[in-house]
C-alpha cells in the first residue's frame, strides 16, 4: 500500500481541488443517507409506540430538542388525523427527496472523480512516451518492443481500471463509513463497539486471499508482454515466416505462450473473483451476528434501544457493508494495479545515460572541424566495439568508412549524434566536447539518411517536412526535385497528400529512400550522416538515389558510411575499420597503393 501512496502522492497533486469537490460531495452524499435512514425512527415510534406521540408544539428555534419535538408532533397530528398509513407515507416522503439529495451528491462526486481519473491516466500516457522519445537507444536494445508497447497500453489500462478506481474508492469509502460508524455510535456505542471488533476479522480473511496477487499479476503482464513481441515480429517478419514455410512453428511458438498466459490469467482472476463471493458472505454473517447481539441486548434490557431505534440501527450498519466490501475489492484491484505501475516505472525511471548539461552551449553553426580524439566505446563492459579512434573530419570534407561487418562503423557514427556517448576519449566540434553543447543545437546541425529509411504513417508532405518548422510547400517541392522524388510524388493519386502508409508500405525502397533525402536536404544540416543509404537498392533505384545523394553532399561536411565500394571512391578520406581500429586511412588512391585490406574489399567487390 505503501507504493499505492506513492503513487497517489506523484500523479493527484495537480488537481487537489477535483479531489475536494469530491470530498465535499461524498460527504454530503453520506450525511443524506444517514438522515433519510433517521427520518424512520420517529415515525415507526409513534406508530408503534403511543408513548412516544407528542401533542405540544414549541416555538421554533436552533435547537435539537425543540427540532426533534416539532417533528414528532406533525407525526403524531397525521397519525391522529389520517392514521398511522399516511404517517408512514409522510415519513416515505421525506425518505424520497433525502434519498434524492443523496443521489445527487453521490452522482457530482462520481463526476468529479472521473475527471480527475482521466485527467492522472492521460498524464500516466503523455509521460510515457514523453520518456520513450527521450530515452537513448540503448535502451531499445535490451527491451523487447512488444513488452514496452504493453507497457504503455495494457499496464496503463490496468492502472487506470484498478488504480485509479481505486483512487475513486479511497475518496468515498472511508468518508461513508466514517459517518455511518459515528452516526451509530451515537445511537448505540456499545453495539458499535462490538462491530468493530467483528470488522478487522474479516479484512484478515480477505487480505490473505489477495496476498499473492501482485506477483501473479507481474508475471501476467511480462507474458503478454511476450506475447505482443511475437505478434511484432510476426507482423514485421511475415515475408519470411511464408517463404520458410514456417507458419506452423510461429504458431507453436505463439500458443506455448499463450496457453502459459492463459494459466497465469485463470488463477489470477478465480483469486481476484473470489474476493466478491467472501465479502458477501462475510457481511452477511456479520449483519446476523450484530442482529444477534442487538436483540439480546434489547430482550434483556441491557440497552437503552427502543425498537425503531434498533431496526434503524440495522438499516445503517447494513449502508456500511458496501464500503467494507469494496475495500476488499480495491484492495485485490490495488494489488494487480500496483504490479501494472511497477512495469511503467521501470520505463518512467530508466536512467537517461544521454543526459544535457543544465549550462549547455548553443551551437548556432559549424565552422571548422569534428575531432575524434581517443575515442573508446563498449556496449557491455566486456565487449569493446571502439578502440583508441582518432580522427579529424574537417568542414565541408567527405570521410567514408568501410570494413568489415561489426567493426565499428555504425557506432562511429552514432557517437556523433549522441545516441550513445563515449565511455573514454573525447568526440569536439569546433574544439568543444560535444557533451557540453545543447542536445537540441547538436542534432539540429546533422541529418541522417540511413540503409533502412523510417518513414511515419502519414502524408508524403508530412514526412518531408518532418522535424522542420514552417516549411512551405515550395521549400518541400525544391527538396523533393533536388532528391528526385517530385517526379514521382506528383503521379500518386493524391500527390504530396498521399498517404504512405506504416513504414512507407506504400512506396518502393527507392522511392521510400529518396523521400528520406528530401527530409535531409529540407533541413539543410551542416553534417551530413550517410549510413549504407545505398546498399539495399536495385541498380535503378540506385542509380537515383546516387544522384540525390550527390546533390546533398554538394558543400556539405560528410560521414558516409558505405558496402559498395564505388559510391565512395571520390571521397577525401576513407577510413577502413577492423575490430575497433582505424587500420588503413587515405583516398582511393593512395589505399589501392597500399596493396592492404581496402584493396582486398576493392578486389572482391570487382572480381
Amino acid at each position: 500500500m505503501r507504493y499505492f501512496f506513492q503513487v497517489v502522492k506523484r500523479y493527484v497533486p495537480p488537481y487537489w481541488h477535483q479531489v475536494a469537490l469530491s470530498f465535499l460531495f461524498n460527504i454530503l452524499s453520506a450525511l443524506f443517507s444517514v438522515l433519510s435512514m433517521a427520518l424512520m425512527i420517529p415515525v415507526l415510534e409513534i406508530i408503534f409506540q403511543q408513548e412516544s406521540e407528542v401533542t405540544n408544539l414549541l416555538p421554533w428555534a436552533l435547537d435539537n430538542k425543540v427540532i426533534v419535538n416539532n417533528f414528532y408532533y406533525y407525526v403524531t397530528l397525521i397519525k391522529l388525523n389520517f392514521g398511522a398509513g399516511y404517517a408512514l407515507l409522510y415519513s416515505g416522503l421525506f425518505m424520497v427527496l433525502g434519498t434524492v439529495f443523496k443521489c445527487t451528491a453521490a452522482y457530482l462526486a462520481a463526476y468529479t472523480s472521473v475527471g480527475l481519473r482521466n485527467n492522472v491516466i492521460r498524464d500516466v500516457r503523455k509521460e510515457i512516451y514523453a520518456k520513450i522519445v527521450t530515452l537513448p537507444v540503448g535502451f531499445f536494445q535490451k527491451e523487447r518492443k512488444g513488452d514496452i508497447m504493453q507497457r504503455a497500453t495494457g499496464d496503463v489500462a490496468e492502472v487506470e481500471g484498478s488504480v485509479m478506481a481505486s483512487i475513486d474508492m479511497f475518496l468515498k469509502n472511508p468518508i461513508l463509513i466514517i459517518v455511518y460508524f459515528v452516526a451509530m455510535i451515537v445511537m448505540s456505542p456499545q453495539l458499535t463497539l462490538f462491530a468493530l471488533i467483528m470488522l478487522p476479522l474479516a479484512g484478515t480473511i480477505i487480505g490473505r486471499i489477495g496476498k499473492n496477487l501482485k506477483r501473479q499479476s507481474k508475471e501476467g503482464q511480462a507474458k503478454l508482454g511476450e506475447l505482443l513481441g511475437i505478434l511484432e515480429e510476426t507482423l514485421g517478419g511475415l515475408r519470411i515466416v511464408k517463404a520458410f514455410n514456417a507458419e506452423a512453428q510461429m504458431n507453436g511458438r505463439y500458443d506455448d505462450l499463450s496457453q502459459q498466459y492463459c494459466r497465469i490469467a485463470k488463477r489470477i482472476m478465480r483469486r481476484r473473483d473470489l474476493a466478491h463471493p467472501v465479502s458477501e458472505m462475510l457481511g452477511t454473517l456479520l449483519v446476523i451476528i450484530v442482529v444477534w447481539f442487538g436483540g439480546t441486548l434489547i430482550l434483556s434490557g441491557e440497552s437503552t434501544l427502543s425498537v425503531a431505534k434498533f431496526l434503524a440501527y440495522l438499516g445503517i450498519f447494513y449502508q456500511i457493508i458496501n464500503p467494507a466490501k469494496a475495500f476488499s475489492q480495491a484492495f485485490f484491484s490495488i494489488q494487480k494495479g500496483m504490479a501494472a505501475m511497477e512495469r511503467i516505472d521501470k520505463i518512467l525511471m530508466a536512467d537517461d545515460k544521454i543526459f544535457e548539461r543544465p549550462d549547455g552551449k548553443a551551437l548556432p553553426e559549424f565552422k571548422s572541424e569534428i575531432e575524434y580524439r581517443g575515442v573508446s566505446f563498449h556496449y557491455e563492459a566486456d565487449i569493446q566495439v571502439l578502440k583508441e579512434v582518432s580522427v579529424t573530419i574537417p568542414r565541408g570534407k567527405m570521410i567514408a568508412l568501410v570494413g568489415q561487418s561489426g567493426g565499428g562503423k555504425s557506432t562511429f557514427v552514432d557517437l556523433l549524434p549522441r545516441f550513445w556517448d563515449v565511455s573514454s576519449g573525447q568526440i569536439l566540434i569546433d574544439g568543444v566536447d560535444i557533451r557540453d553543447y545543447k542536445l537540441h543545437d547538436l542534432r539540429g546541425r546533422m541529418g541522417i539518411v540511413s540503409q533502412d529509411p523510417i518513414l511515419f504513417n502519414d502524408t508524403i508532405r508530412n514526412n518531408i517536412a518532418f522535424g522542420v518548422e514552417n516549411a512551405t510547400q515550395e521549400d518541400i517541392e525544391r527538396a523533393a526535385r533536388i532528391a528526385n522524388a517530385h517526379d514521382f510524388i506528383v503521379q500518386q493519386e493524391n500527390g504530396y497528400d498521399t498517404i504512405v502508409g506504416d513504414r512507407g508500405s506504400n512506396l518502393s525502397g527507392g522511392q521510400r529512400q529518396r523521400i528520406s533525402i528530401a527530409r535531409a536536404i529540407l533541413r539543410n544540416p551542416d553534417i551530413l550522416i550517410l549510413d549504407e543509404a545505398t546498399s539495399a537498392l536495385d541498380t535503378e533505384s540506385e542509380k537515383l538515389v546516387q544522384e540525390a545523394l550527390d546533390q546533398l553532399l554538394k558543400d556539405r561536411t560528410s560521414i558516409v558510411v558505405a558496402h559498395r565500394l564505388s559510391t565512395i571512391r571520390h571521397a577525401d578520406t576513407i577510413l577502413v575499420f577492423s575490430e575497433g581500429k582505424i587500420v588503413e586511412r587515405g583516398n582511393h588512391d593512395e589505399l589501392m597503393a597500399l596493396n592492404g585490406y581496402y584493396r582486398k574489399l576493392n578486389d572482391l567487390q570487382n572480381s
